[in-house]
């Protein structure tokens, strides 16, 4: 038995929609052959942007979309992705694959897309090998509305009107592909490039310092002492990975150890945000800074056979418990949490979404998604949880990971992931400053811990209706499956 106590009077802050945005580089098929297929291709597409794409991400109010990379963005000049497409440099992609790309999705196609899926867009630019001229013009060729050399460039290439540019990320992984810089060297180089990040016009950005990889304090420590007072939001990568570097293990042909393990090391994330959010707090007690996630997710072998390059990997109930982890850590922190963009959107790493040819499948992690979508924008309850622990050996992690919202129509959204994957459990929930009469809810589970969709079978896992809660008094009593993902809604 686990017990849960929700006070429905304590709200602890907004939950910003932005937590659950995503990631899409120019890596493998995310773009070309995903997102991209051609304006002349007979997979049906509007603009050359494949439409089940389109609706499967309007279906999940994808709030906002981050590219072109990634390690992508160090190498891009963005120059060379506009205008006709007969005229459009063709380059090497030398972080992924080494494959040659034509250009046909830059600023435009890109810019579209976000139109077509009511995204924002989140463009990183290039620091690690690109120019602060370079950024800057790139900067006027979006968002100036006037006569200017780059806002007339961009009226040449058929867009009359500037586009909208809210968020941008100065430099990605600038500690590693991004230019194996010191957090010195880049604060500074940051504070440099940062002042041209101009805003023309009513267009107003929200600028991204590249922070920290994982557990490196000290760069967020450097980075918040020196330039914090000229960023917006700093990133933070943290990827869940059950094996090694070397070794990550399978996506699908894995053990009870392997998903321990997993659950174990996303569950880190919390302690993560906790310890840079301590620093960050010390240089800005007013959490005007965002901690911005901006790349999370599974990241395990390449599928048997595929281009190692392009890191195609399978999508199991195990990532759905990932997700729905993470998103409920996301939530909890969200006093200084203000973003995060799973990597990646379409074929890639922890994909929401994977096609092949003309066909297209959903993935567990997208139908968490599609749950959880409820807490967009909604505030944050203050939820304390007495879980059971999951033991494997001599290790163990709490049973049950859970947060709770209320949105504008005043419906309460609980969300709790089953981490055990053999074990049922009953839970208790006390709703507290409210007075409530009716439960509903959806699960996403499976008989088998690596149960996943196929092209031959594409529903094999997907969210059914939840029959195993009862309200009484303001008491829920749910009964819940093992390995499973859980959101109720209570009015």
């Amino acid at each position: 038995m686990a017990n849960i106590v929700i006070n429905a009077d304590q709200k602890k802050g907004r939950i910003n929609k932005n937590i659950y945005g995503h990631f899409s580089e120019h890596l493998g098929r995310c773009i070309y052959g995903g997102i991209w297929v051609g304006k002349d291709s007979p997979i049906p597409n509007t603009n050359g942007i494949r439409n089940e794409v389109i609706e499967a991400l309007k279906r999940i109010k994808i709030p906002v979309l981050r590219w072109p990379g990634g390690c992508f963005a160090d190498e891009y000049h963005w120059k060379d992705g506009i205008g006709p497409y007969e005229k459009r440099a063709k380059i090497v992609n030398v972080h992924w694959g080494g494959v040659v790309e034509d250009n046909s999705f830059g600023t435009h196609e890109f810019l579209d897309f976000c139109e077509m899926i009511g995204a924002e867009p989140y463009i990183c630019g290039n620091v690690g090998s690109g120019t602060v001229q370079e950024m800057r013009e790139w900067i006027e060729y979006i968002t100036f509305d006037g006569e200017s050399p780059m806002a007339n460039l961009r009226k040449q290439n058929g867009r009359e009107k500037p586009w909208k540019l809210k968020y941008f990320g100065v430099g990605n992984e600038n500690w590693g592909c991004g230019g194996n810089m010191r957090a010195e060297y880049y604060a500074d180089l940051y504070r440099r490039y940062a002042t041209y990040v101009r805003n023309f016009g009513g267009n107003r950005i929200y600028k991204i310092a590249c922070g920290p990889n994982s557990g490196d304090y000290h760069w967020t420590e450097v980075l918040m002492r020196e330039a914090g007072r000229y960023m917006d939001g700093l990133s933070l990568h943290y990827y869940t990975v059950p094996g090694t570097w070397q070794d990550k293990g399978s996506a699908t042909v894995f053990d009870e150890q392997e998903w321990f393990t997993t659950m174990k090391k996303t569950l880190h994330m919390d302690e993560l945000i906790t310890r840079h959010s301590t620093i960050m707090d010390r240089y800005d007690p007013a959490k005007r800074v965002g901690l911005i996630v901006d790349e999370w997710g599974t990241w395990y072998n390449v599928e048997p056979g595929t281009n190692p390059g392009f890191l195609y990997q399978q999508n199991t109930l195990r990532d759905a418990l990932v997700a729905g982890i993470n998103l409920n850590i996301f939530n909890n922190h969200c006093d200084r949490v203000q973003m995060a963009n799973i990597a990646q959107t379409v074929n890639v790493l922890q994909a929401v979404i994977l096609t092949e040819g003309e066909k297209v499948i959903l993935t567990p992690t997208y139908h968490v998604f599609d749950m959880y979508k409820v807490h967009q924008d909604a505030e944050l309850l203050s939820v304390k949880c007495d879980s059971p622990e999951y033991r494997y050996g001599n290790e163990s992690v709490p049973q049950l990971n859970v947060s709770a919202s209320v949105d504008a129509e005043d419906k309460i959204h609980i969300s709790i992931c089953n981490l055990n994957p053999n074990e049922d459990i009953n839970i208790k929930c006390e709703l507290r400053g409210t007075s409530r009469t009716k439960v509903t809810g959806t699960v996403l589970t499976a008989e088998q811990m690596n149960a996943h969709n196929t092209f031959e079978n594409p529903e094999a896992i997907k969210p059914a209706v939840f029959n195993g809660a009862s309200i009484n008094e303001n008491i829920i009593s749910i009964s819940m499956p093992s390995k499973s993902v859980v959101v109720l809604t209570v009015e």
